[in-house]
């Protein structure tokens, strides 16, 4: 073989070997992106916070105390939920804190949160009741003989089916604040109950993302 044909053919076994290294990174870094900006259960929790403070003024270091989650774990929550559009971007201006979109929230819970992160049901158990069995719905749905659905937790005061909530500190979270305590009851209904029940648990969480 002639010398400029050996290397012709050396440069072209370069480039090929280049290229696909270059397009093993490529994936790679793509797929690191998305694993990074991919919702988190715990940022539902999150959402669902900044909609129970209403127009209070918020810190990191304060939802990380009354969530019970890391200051970082907040702080990377509402940057994988401003990415997923579901809140706004921090303004420049001091006190422009992020905000929920309300009619994102409201679709993306009533339509794709149950295909995201799917209702998980154990054993018997201890814990803090959840979807039908608390309020608001308890009030308006007749309480079957079955054990109720429970956030499982040492400390509850019910006994029941346990359902895996969003996070682990959900049931401690809940109990501190009524009003989160009823959106994420509601939620596990929305991801989980039947008909009447999801179709009363939609109304009551839209009425909640207005009021408040």
């Amino acid at each position: 073989m002639p010398w400029s044909s050996r290397r012709l053919e050396y440069r072209q076994s370069t480039y090929n070997t280049s290229n696909k290294k270059s397009n093993l990174l490529a994936l790679f870094a793509n797929r690191e992106y998305n694993m990074n900006t991919m919702l988190k259960p715990q940022d539902i929790v999150v959402a669902c916070k900044l909609v129970s403070l209403g127009r209070e003024n918020w810190t990191y270091v304060r939802l990380a105390y009354e969530i019970h989650i890391s200051a970082s774990e907040i702080n990377a929550g509402i940057k994988r939920l401003v990415k997923a559009r579901l809140v706004t971007r921090p303004g420049k201006n001091r006190g422009d804190s992020p905000k929920v979109i309300m009619p994102a929230l409201k679709e993306f819970v009533v339509h794709g949160l149950k295909y995201v992160f799917p209702p998980e049901r154990g054993e018997l158990t201890r814990g803090v009741p959840t979807a039908y069995a608390a309020p608001p719905l308890n009030g308006q749905i007749a309480q079957p003989k079955e054990p109720p659905p429970v956030w499982p937790d040492p400390e509850g005061k019910e006994r029941g089916v346990a359902f895996r909530p969003l996070y682990p500190t959900v049931p401690r979270a809940a109990l501190e604040d009524m009003r989160l305590y009823e959106m994420l009851a509601l939620i596990d209904s929305i991801r989980d109950g039947r008909a009447r029940e999801r179709q009363l648990a939609v109304k009551e969480f839209a009425k909640r993302l207005k009021q408040w």
